[in-house]
């Protein structure tokens, strides 16, 4: 076997990383391998609802004080975050609340807000009431983002996404002839990995259809409290999901509240059980920040950092690409163009990305898979250096079989 057939030979597997286009973040082997074994399962934060016109939670914050408090709304909107601005003819209870929000404890806001004008919190408050009208007035079509992770969440079979977004734009996603269930809050299933998890799963809560409704959803500290700590479903649900699949955050920042009640229940479970998957989070940034990389690690995420500029469309295309060439339901003739297009050069000449994609692609499929990589490769004139390195990767696999 000649020297160039194998791709980072002193290297550990685990340590892997693959550039799936030019230009694209590159992502760890082991998540991508995860993912072709239907071993992986998303969760979609605001972020990822943005481009089709959702607020995240601080513009959901201060829409809801645009429409109820018009004083608090002029402090927050008209002065910096590290100033509280003119308090000037506030109570003392509203200048508590610029104070949280500056602090972007929103879901306490929230909590403060509802308790003040409310009184007594309930389903048909004030706030909430407003919180749903915010949203629905909002975009209503899906973001090419929320159709890719939709052919992303497919196991092959079965296809399920969590989401801690209350806007029903997944579900807009879906083709024409997609049908996948809506769970919400107590109703989302328990997860497994038979075909019996499956659907779009709200597990803050989603709108409910009928606009004259009340829809159920954990917007303020006090929700926070009963589903994360009183009840508990949530972090349940959270940790079961993580024992059997690798969980992949798109669409948050490390300061979201609902981020923050999520990290807390995957970082007291990883305290607690070791059998917890690896955990993984798409991480944009406008420079390199070894700091903020290690704060996700810190607590128990593996970020996957990107360039956010342009409105986050590197994240949409690696996505994309992701999808397009997935093992499960991926685009058949834009995979056989990417083996076809990475051999028409010799191996040895070629950048050490595309080997190592090219490697990739072997090393995730089943036997037949690989006999049909081995064949496309061969009859597109694929120089020995690929064929010996088909033959190492086979190798590889079939000892990794019988171990």
């Amino acid at each position: 076997m000649s020297a160039a057939a194998s791709a980072h030979p002193s290297s550990s597997p685990a340590d892997r990383v693959i550039s799936l286009g030019d230009g694209l973040p590159v992502v760890p082997e082991r998540l991508l391998l995860a993912h072709a074994r239907g071993q992986v399962l998303f969760i979609a934060g605001a972020g990822i609802s943005r481009p089709a016109g959702l607020p995240d939670f601080r513009k959901l914050a201060i829409d809801v004080y645009a429409k109820l408090d018009t004083g608090v709304h002029a402090v927050i909107t008209n002065s910096k975050d590290e100033d509280t601005g003119d308090l000037t003819g506030l109570t003392n209870q509203q200048i508590a609340e610029v104070r949280r929000f500056k602090r972007r404890d929103y879901d306490v806001v929230l909590g403060m807000l509802e308790r003040r004008i409310d009184d007594t919190p309930s389903g048909a408050s004030r706030v909430r009431a407003t919180v749903a009208e915010v949203l629905r007035a909002s975009g209503t079509a899906a973001a090419p983002i929320h159709k890719t992770l939709l052919q992303l969440a497919d196991r092959g079979g079965a296809t399920a996404i969590v989401t801690t977004n209350f806007d029903l734009l997944l579900q807009a996603g879906l083709p024409r002839t997609g049908k996948l269930q809506t769970y919400s809050l107590g109703g989302i299933p328990r997860p497994g990995r038979t075909s019996d998890f499956a659907g779009i799963l709200h597990i803050h809560g989603a709108l409910d259809r009928d606009a004259k409704r009340t829809s159920d959803l954990v917007i303020t500290d006090q929700d926070f409290g009963e589903f994360y700590l009183r009840r508990r479903s949530v972090p349940d649900f959270i940790y079961d999901a993580a024992r059997l699949f690798h969980l992949v955050l798109v669409g948050y920042s490390a300061d979201d509240p609902p981020m923050r009640y999520l990290l807390n229940a995957i970082a007291a479970d990883g305290v607690r059980f070791d059998d917890l998957k690896e955990r993984f989070t798409f991480v944009g940034i406008d420079k390199p920040d070894p700091v903020l990389a290690e704060d996700w690690k810190g607590r128990g995420i593996t970020p996957i950092s990107y360039d956010s500029k342009d409105d986050h469309q590197v994240l949409l295309k690696l996505l994309e690409k992701w999808a397009e060439l997935s093992a499960i339901n991926g685009r058949p003739r834009v995979l056989d163009a990417a083996i076809k297009r990475l051999v028409n050069a010799p191996r040895n000449a070629s950048a050490e990305a595309d080997r190592d994609l090219f490697d990739h692609l072997l090393r995730r499929g089943n036997t037949s898979e690989r006999v049909r990589i081995s064949q496309l490769a061969s009859k597109a004139g694929a120089d020995i250096d690929w064929l010996d390195a088909i033959a190492a990767i086979v190798s590889e696999r079939e000892a990794e079989a019988s171990a």
